[in-house]
């Protein structure tokens, strides 16, 4: 099968375009990015919960009133589900939400024995404390991974939203049919096993900008893109040289 015009082709050439990417887009977009969360771990784990599907303020706000309306996550968990679902009706699909954060919340106070803020996770290696949160039903890798890196851990494992992964897929650092849960692992290999959690976040988060300000999903402004020399996706729409090249 012919290889796809925008998947680099080994992963010496996949970091690089990767960390070029870095470098550029977060000079385009002012990196270093204020963190714009300093939850402990369980409220952001919460509140990444509350955000799947949802947008930011709708989140925010089913986030605001769930904290309202119960002093303690203890609370949340041995609440009548009912009261749950009406606190964040604000958010997406609060039927389904409401049970999906009592059970997280009953599954982690049976394994730590009672009431637990998460900052064990601090002293865990990175993919640990992942696959902790992770062998939980219901958090996936963005959701475990938005976890440690917002919250107040700052942990740097790097979330994988939309636009970060269709950023990712254009420039080639990924392929075509690679969903959002797989390529976490992959994405995140092509960084620097060095980098704290300031470059992560500001890694994700310029590529998030980017795929919110340039690469839109539909008709993107590959014409003003500053990372388009490196991007085979851009050069093949545009019908540049490099494009011209590469397909050959």
């Amino acid at each position: 099968m012919e290889k796809p015009l925008n998947v680099c082709s080994d992963f010496e050439t996949c970091q690089a375009r990767a960390l070029r990417a870095h470098e550029l887009l977060c000079a385009e977009y002012g990196a270093p990015f204020r963190f714009f969360s300093t939850k402990d771990a369980l409220s952001e784990l919460i509140s990444a919960l509350l955000s799947h599907r949802t947008r930011n303020q709708e989140s925010h706000r089913a986030y605001q009133q769930l904290r309202a309306r119960f002093p303690t996550w203890e609370a949340v968990r041995d609440a009548p589900t009912d009261e749950v679902q009406q606190a964040i009706s604000a958010c997406t699909w609060p039927e389904q939400k409401a049970p999906r954060i009592q059970a997280v919340l009953r599954e982690i106070s049976e394994r730590c024995g009672g009431p637990c803020d998460l900052a064990f996770l601090a002293n865990m290696p990175v993919a640990e404390a992942r696959a902790w949160l992770e062998s939980i039903s219901g958090i996936g890798p963005k959701t475990s991974a938005a976890t440690l890196l917002f919250s107040s851990l700052r942990i740097p494992a790097m979330p994988v939203d939309s636009h970060h992964h269709r950023v990712a897929q254009r420039l080639g650092l990924i392929g075509p049919k690679v969903g959002e849960g797989p390529a976490h692992k992959l994405l995140s290999a092509l960084l620097p096993p060095d980098w704290d959690a300031q470059q992560v976040y500001d890694h994700h988060e310029a590529l998030m900008f980017h795929g919110q300000k340039c690469c839109y999903f539909h008709t993107p402004a590959c014409g003003r893109c500053v990372v388009l020399d490196q991007c085979p996706f851009g050069q093949a729409r545009l019908g540049t040289p490099a494009a011209a090249e590469e397909a050959k």
